[in-house]
């Protein structure tokens, strides 16, 4: 059981345990109360928990069964409504736009002898260079967001941030780091995006 911000939250065998990236974005939020907000790869629900404090509009998704599962106890224990789906990315709300999608990414480069290829991994394996995810992600960004719609994501400096800054640039938003933390061997960051 993790307690944080007058709220407790359950962690859940399979399911990524939240850590240093997911406080640095919960402490780091810009939602607004009127937001249509979009969590992915919720994990525990924590993020989302925290949201529908402020939004009622929220809906949350995760690749893992577990965690979609984990995130709907947390929901329930912190009174929260929120709309959980089983879905890889965006493959659960379709064609739904979002004022704001927020994503902690999988974001660790992973050689093929460091896979493990169960539920958990799949909260941190970003692939040979740690941004297949990412990539995925941006490509698909644009298509489920309002018109001046907003991203905030977390990524490590091991997944290179230039390229998804210039990437999300080349896609018309106005980027900025707007947290940042230095650990042991990376710095991860919180890169807030809006379309322009």
């Amino acid at each position: 059981m993790i307690k944080y911000q007058g709220m407790e939250f359950q962690t859940c065998e399979k399911v990524y345990e939240p850590a240093e990236d997911t406080f640095l974005l919960a402490e780091n939020l810009k939602v607004k109360k009127t937001d249509r907000v979009l969590e992915i790869g919720t994990g525990t629900g924590i993020i989302a928990v925290i949201t529908s404090k402020i939004t009622e509009n929220v809906i949350a998704v995760d690749i893992n069964e577990y965690a979609v599962e984990c995130a709907r106890k947390n929901a329930k224990i912190n009174q929260s409504d929120i709309d959980i789906r089983l879905g890889d990315l965006f493959d659960s709300v379709e064609d739904e736009k979002f004022d704001l999608i927020l994503f902690n990414t999988p974001y660790l480069p992973t050689g093929e002898d460091e896979r493990i290829d169960d539920e958990l991994e799949v909260a941190w394996d970003g692939g040979a260079d740690g941004r297949l995810v990412i990539d995925r992600f941006i490509e698909q960004l644009p298509a489920h967001l309002s018109p001046k719609g907003r991203v905030q994501l977390v990524q490590s400096s091991l997944s290179n941030i230039e390229e998804t800054t210039g990437r999300l640039m080349e896609k018309s938003f106005d980027v900025s780091i707007t947290a940042s933390e230095r650990f042991f061997f990376e710095e991860v960051v919180v890169l807030t995006a809006k379309l322009t």
